[in-house]
């Protein structure tokens, strides 16, 4: 099979389009042929040599695809959702996505939802398992001291992470809050349900919060940043607040007040999700297939894809990723010719 290889730890020019012999299916996994590959900012930092796979893990990037099972296992007891040779899928994975053919864990795989392409799915799997796993089953969004009336801020809101964590926070009808770099991403966060997007480079995050919610502050953060983000993320919560960080793009070290911890009763958190057993993930699915799937289907939650690119030009997607002009998500087409 053709697959994207990282020849040495570098720039984006270290993907190289090779072969590799097809993946097998082992035991409680099936056998996908990809049609289309999401990008994230993970692929970029594996790239670079700052995110190596878990151990036994294929050395190929890629968490997320989307295509057709050709074989594998598909025991009932390792597939919850009914799943079929022939079925399309969409599928998290812990790495191998960029290439033809992968083999999956069959509980983290999804159906395609209805209406949706193969381009489309794939933009779904990391993103979504990402956001459920934080924002709601972490930080506990709604089930905190605010209840059923909880706030979301969500740091990066034009992101990939953002434009989902976004529009599923607001469907299942909380406010929603978002920062963002320009005018356009601010109007996109706010299109997608972002009750007021904040330009980050000319306001100040905590002051707008504050000022939108009479002074309380909002009850969970979904931050990407961290560093010095935190002590003023921290100020901008709500008594009981939760901040939940899953990148570290402003930096790994932040000096908080513990005191206003203790004080105010916050919660700092966070996670990463690709090391995690297929049983954590198999949960994570099936919250999203009951939840998620049907304000997808219902056309109430949208993939949001940026651009698609060939397969032969992840290079390309991954310079793309690092300007930080997109709005959502970067896709690879396995089935569309090189320009």
């Amino acid at each position: 099979m053709k697959a994207i290889e990282i020849t040495e730890f570098g720039g984006p020019e270290v993907l190289v389009l090779g072969e590799r012999p097809d993946p097998v299916p082992g035991p409680g996994e099936v056998l996908v042929k990809v049609a289309a590959s999401g990008v994230n900012r993970p692929d970029v930092f594996q790239r670079k040599g700052a995110y190596a796979p878990p151990p036994g893990v294929s050395d190929l990037p890629g968490l997320e695809i989307a295509g057709e099972i050709v074989g594998g296992n598909l025991e009932e007891k390792h597939n919850p959702f009914g799943l079929k040779i022939g079925d399309r899928v969409c599928a998290l994975l812990a790495g191998g996505g960029y290439a033809q053919y992968a083999s999956v864990p069959l509980a983290q795989c999804l159906p395609v939802p209805s209406g949706l392409t193969d381009i489309e799915a794939a933009s779904l799997p990391e993103t979504f398992f990402t956001v459920w796993s934080n924002v709601f089953d972490r930080a506990g969004l709604g089930a905190g001291e605010g209840g059923e009336n909880e706030t979301l801020l969500v740091q990066g809101g034009s992101s990939g992470i953002g434009v989902t964590a976004i529009q599923i926070a607001h469907a299942l009808g909380f406010r929603v809050f978002a920062t963002a770099g320009t005018a356009e991403k601010c109007k996109a966060c706010e299109a997608l349900g972002a009750e007021r997007a904040i330009n980050y480079k000319s306001e100040d995050f905590v002051e707008v919060v504050k000022s939108l919610t009479n002074d309380r502050g909002v009850d969970v953060i979904l931050d990407m940043v961290a560093g010095g983000y935190v002590p003023r993320e921290l100020s901008a919560l709500a008594d009981g607040g939760r901040l939940v960080i899953i990148a570290l793009l402003g930096g790994a070290k932040a000096e908080v007040s513990l005191a206003e911890v203790l004080r105010r009763r916050l919660t700092i958190t966070g996670s990463t999700l690709r090391p995690r057993s297929i049983g954590f993930k198999a949960r994570i699915a099936a919250r999203l297939k009951e939840r998620v799937w049907p304000l997808i289907e219902a056309g109430r939650i949208k993939p949001i894809v940026y651009r698609v690119l060939p397969a032969q030009e992840a290079a390309q997607a991954h310079a793309l990723m690092e300007s930080g002009e997109h709005i959502g998500k970067i896709v690879l087409d396995w089935q569309a010719e090189p320009a």
